[in-house]
């Protein structure tokens, strides 16, 4: 990382014993670093999958640092690979680089300008990855294995977590991770606490796409054809009572109408097709496929039953993040270490959002975790034009990855 600041940024003691728990305090000298580099990524933000201005800050973070640095092939991700001194296995690191296509309202005097903006704190996520670089780079005489760093676009919808895995991100060290871990900033939950859970972490992501077909016709004599419309308003209705009426009140599910239109470009014209689209949020493979079962089938009936022809597309999209049980116990432990129980969390019931870490979880055994970083005008919700994140976090980020990388390995290839 470029230096912004006279403060040291190496231990006096490079010793194995020294770094456990220590890196709390080296991260604290990368601050004024830290909030500078994330600064700068926030005002460049890129959305999608072809981020080049983003790569090449990281990748200017990055030089000079030892590392083994692949960068993707069909889209801007950059994976650094960090070699210790000594044998051990792998470990991974996650970072997200991409922002929203959503103008910024912020005020902030590095507010981004370009209609794109880091709503979901990924400028956050790279600066604490590159955190956890210098500070295990600079005890790599010590660490007991190889880290992974992942930066990683195309999270917000292009699934880049699932193409870089096609590209070999998982295997960049020669041998696959033995764990993967991940921290997720939340602008709605108090600065510095730390919040996940065993299995379910946030739920998966899909879409049914349906076109509906009438006839058409004058709006003075509906009579004489078919109206879609009307009958749309029933599927409307059909999809929002589906889950409370189809799935066990237990078993979680969020279904929502998110897209609708016809093609109607007339006030006098009956709509001849009308379209939409429902997002789907489940917890489980076995209430996803009771909806993608029955679903378009409840659908399909009421549209026949009024005279019309439903078309359906189901869209798969991300996974559910699950959160590995034993992983995410020794995270717990760590976690409790490091910054005291009552700034941890346990989180009681799954997210409804979704994460294409999950990708990664799906492969190895890992752990998701928010770290708060509320402002101090209060919460803020991701996704808005007005979402703030407090950057003092940066160095908690950074030590927490760190600390989890060096503990999982210095356990070996022993599963926790």
């Amino acid at each position: 990382m470029t230096s912004h600041s006279d403060a040291p940024t190496t231990p006096t003691t490079p010793t194995a014993e020294a770094a456990v728990g220590a890196f709390a305090t080296e991260a604290e000298a990368l601050r004024a670093d830290l909030v500078a580099v994330r600064r700068e990524l926030h005002a460049a933000v890129e959305i999608g999958l072809d981020l080049p201005r983003t790569q090449e800050i990281l990748l200017r973070e990055l030089d000079g640092l030892g590392l083994e640095i692949t960068r993707g092939a069909s889209l801007s991700s950059v994976t650094a690979v960090l070699r210790g001194g000594r044998p051990g296995p792998v470990v991974l690191l996650r970072g997200d680089m991409d922002g929203l296509p959503i103008a910024e309202a912020t005020g902030l005097p590095f507010a981004a300008t370009s209609g794109a903006m880091h709503a979901c704190g990924h400028d956050l996520h790279m600066a604490g990855v590159l955190g956890a670089v210098r500070l295990l780079a600079a005890r790599r005489d010590e660490l007991p294995g190889t880290v992974v760093f992942m930066f990683q676009p195309g999270e917000e919808g292009q699934a880049g977590g699932r193409v870089m895995i096609e590209e070999g991100v998982l295997d960049a060290a020669g041998e696959r991770p033995v764990a993967a871990y991940a921290i997720h900033v939340d602008s709605a939950t108090p600065q510095g606490q730390l919040v996940t859970r065993e299995g379910p972490m946030m739920a998966s992501a899909n879409a049914l796409r349906m076109t509906l077909h009438g006839t058409g016709g004058h709006a003075a004599f509906p009579q004489l054809g078919i109206d879609p419309v009307p009958v749309a308003a029933q599927l409307i209705l059909a999809v929002q009572t589906f889950a409370a009426r189809r799935l066990p009140a237990t078993d979680q599910a969020v279904i929502s109408i998110t897209r609708l239109s016809s093609d109607s470009e007339a006030s006098n014209v009956l709509a001849a097709a009308v379209h939409l689209e429902a997002n789907i949020r489940t917890l489980s493979m076995a209430t996803l496929d009771t909806v993608r079962d029955q679903l378009p089938a409840l659908l399909a009936g009421i549209a026949e039953a009024n005279g019309c022809r439903l078309e359906t597309e189901f869209i798969a999209s991300y996974p559910v993040t699950y959160n590995d049980p034993a992983e995410t116990r020794e995270v717990l432990a760590v976690l409790a270490e490091l910054v005291g129980i009552d700034r941890v969390t346990r989180l009681a019931a799954p997210s409804m959002a979704s994460e294409d870490f999950s990708y990664v979880l799906q492969e190895v055994p890992g752990a998701l975790v928010f770290v708060g970083a509320a402002p101090s005008s209060g919460p803020m919700p991701l996704h808005s034009e007005r979402a703030v994140f407090d950057d003092a976090v940066l160095p908690l980020q950074a030590s927490v990855l760190a600390e989890l990388a060096w503990r999982r390995l210095a356990r070996g290839g022993q599963s926790a």
